[in-house]
């Protein structure tokens, strides 16, 4: 299929907001700026779909994304600015777990992390989390555009021995200003649909 409608759908902070259908669901988390937003706008081609900040940690709530009415993306909230309460921390980490537990059509997590930087506390302990809860720990390594070829082989060397990933686990690097890695994120999503026996495979979005 070709992508023909995305849309925004909610901002949610509890199950009763979510969506009341059974949509399959791809997840997407990450530390606050690493580039959630900007991800889902290249995967969709929709330069504005996915509101995009240069203020950290404006994403707060659960945001659903529909994309023609077959599956969905889903915003995690931004974790780990440092300028936010410890409530406002604690409370964050509630709306992330209470999907994450809650959400019985999320089919994967896609953990974001920059791959200029080592994995912080909240990095390892948001992987520790999501694959607590029986997902893959599948990494997103984002602004791949910032660093040479040899800067980024030693970058994922230290992602994976940061986060503790298994050898066969995925670690997937992109740029989306430059708009690499759409393709193999997008191979990634069609292998997740197939491996969960839905009738749902994605052709390669061309375009903006």
């Amino acid at each position: 299929m070709k992508i023909k409608k995305s849309a925004f759908v909610i901002s949610a902070v509890s199950p009763a907001q979510y969506p009341q259908d059974a949509l399959p669901e791809i997840a997407f988390a990450g530390r606050s700026n690493v580039g959630k937003s900007s991800l889902i706008n290249m995967l969709l081609n929709r330069r504005g779909l996915a509101k995009t900040s240069s203020t950290p940690g404006k994403t707060q709530t659960v945001n659903f994304y529909d994309i023609d009415e077959i599956f969905r993306f889903v915003d995690l909230p931004g974790y780990g600015f440092a300028k936010v309460s410890k409530a406002q921390k604690a409370t964050w980490g509630k709306v992330i777990e209470t999907y994450l537990k809650s959400r019985e059509n999320l089919l994967e997590v896609l953990q974001l992390v920059d791959i200029r930087h080592k994995p912080s506390q909240e990095d390892k302990q948001m992987y520790a989390w999501i694959k607590s809860f029986g997902f893959n720990g599948i990494v997103v390594a984002t602004k791949a555009d910032k660093l040479s070829r040899n800067q980024i082989a030693q970058q994922k060397k230290v992602i994976r021995k940061e986060l503790d990933m298994a050898p066969d686990a995925i670690l997937i690097c992109i740029s989306s200003s430059e708009r690499t890695g759409k393709y193999e994120v997008w191979d990634l999503l069609n292998a997740i649909f197939e491996a969960n026996e839905l009738a749902i495979r994605v052709e390669r979005q061309s375009g903006a």
